[in-house]
C-alpha cells in the first residue's frame, strides 16, 4: 500500500510539474538572464570596440527546400579575460531577410572576467528562419577577446542534429 501511495505521489508531482512552461532565459530566481547584469556604463571607458556577426540557423532544410527541421539555438557570449570586464552594448536578432526581429538590450550588459551569458531561441520560434543572425556590439578597456558562438540542436525522427557557428 505504501509503495502504491509513493508511486502515485511521484506520478502526480511529475504530471503537475510538466504543466508549467520553463523559460530557458530565466534564472532560478525567475529573472531574465540578460537583464541581471545590465547597468549604465560610460562608453568613454570602452577604448576597444567591435561588432561581431554570429550566424544562427533556427531551421535547416531536410531532403528538400519544402521540408525543414526546427532547431533550438543558444547564443553564448563568453568573456575570456581573467582580469578585465567586457561590455556588451547591443544584441540584435535579424531574420533571413535582414529585418530586425528583436533587440535584447536597453542598457549595457557587463560580463565580469570569465563570465558567460547565454540566450536561447526556442525551437518553436520561427521568426529567424534558416538565415537568421545576431549582431553584437561590444567594448572593453582593451581587447578582451570574447568568444561569440551559437549552438543549434534539433531532431527528426531518430536522428539528432547539433552544430555550432562562430562569430566573425
Amino acid at each position: 500500500m505504501r509503495l502504491f501511495f509513493f508511486i502515485t505521489s511521484i506520478f502526480i508531482l511529475f504530471t503537475m510539474s510538466s504543466c508549467f512552461e520553463n523559460n530557458p532565459n530565466l534564472n532560478s530566481k525567475g529573472q531574465d538572464v540578460i537583464e541581471t547584469n545590465l547597468e549604465y556604463v560610460d562608453e568613454s571607458i570602452q577604448i576597444y570596440q567591435d561588432t561581431v556577426y554570429i550566424p544562427v540557423y533556427s531551421d535547416i532544410y531536410n531532403e528538400s527546400r519544402s521540408k525543414s527541421i526546427l532547431l533550438t539555438a543558444t547564443l553564448s557570449i563568453r568573456n575570456t579575460s581573467l582580469s578585465d570586464k567586457t561590455y556588451i552594448n547591443s544584441i540584435d536578432y535579424f531574420n533571413t531577410n535582414g529585418e530586425l526581429v528583436e533587440s535584447y538590450l536597453e542598457q549595457t550588459l557587463v560580463l565580469n572576467p570569465m563570465q558567460t551569458i547565454d540566450y536561447v531561441i526556442e525551437k518553436e520560434d520561427m521568426t529567424g528562419g534558416s538565415g537568421a543572425n545576431f549582431l553584437v556590439t561590444w567594448g572593453a578597456k582593451k581587447d578582451t577577446k570574447p568568444m561569440f558562438q551559437c549552438v543549434m540542436l534539433g531532431s527528426a525522427g531518430q536522428y539528432g542534429y547539433a552544430f555550432t557557428t562562430d562569430g566573425i
